[in-house]
């Protein structure tokens, strides 16, 4: 139920994105499920590989070159899903920076509703 939740969460919070970040553009909330979906499976899989990878850029940019990291990512997956198109690079970055921010609010209140030790 908890990973359902998050999907659903995320899937709003691109819809939210897309209203605040020109050149962010979601057609539906259909598309934002499928969106949410791939990007949380690249997140999980891919992301930490290039992260490791990375790691000296990392380290040496204080941990900023994650950001960029994020913002290819999602401009990647714009190329994959139809109806989800990013203008540029500073729009994926942006938007990527207000997910993030979105995503460790709900996390952080999710992780609170559950209780402290869950």
């Amino acid at each position: 139920m908890h990973l359902l939740l998050r999907w659903v969460l995320n899937a709003l919070a691109l819809l939210a994105v897309a209203y605040i970040i020109p050149g962010f553009h979601v057609a539906s909330f259909y598309t934002a499920l499928i969106v949410a979906l791939i990007l949380g499976i690249i997140n999980a899989v891919i992301r930490p590989i290039l992260l490791i990878l990375t790691l000296p850029v990392t380290i040496l940019t204080l941990g900023l070159f994650a950001l960029i990291l994020n913002a290819l990512l999602i401009l990647f997956v714009s190329t994959i899903v139809k109806g989800f198109s990013i203008d540029g690079f500073g729009a994926a970055f942006m938007g990527g920076t207000l997910l993030w921010l979105i995503a460790w609010a709900t996390g952080a209140f999710l992780k609170e509703e559950r209780g402290p030790h869950a």
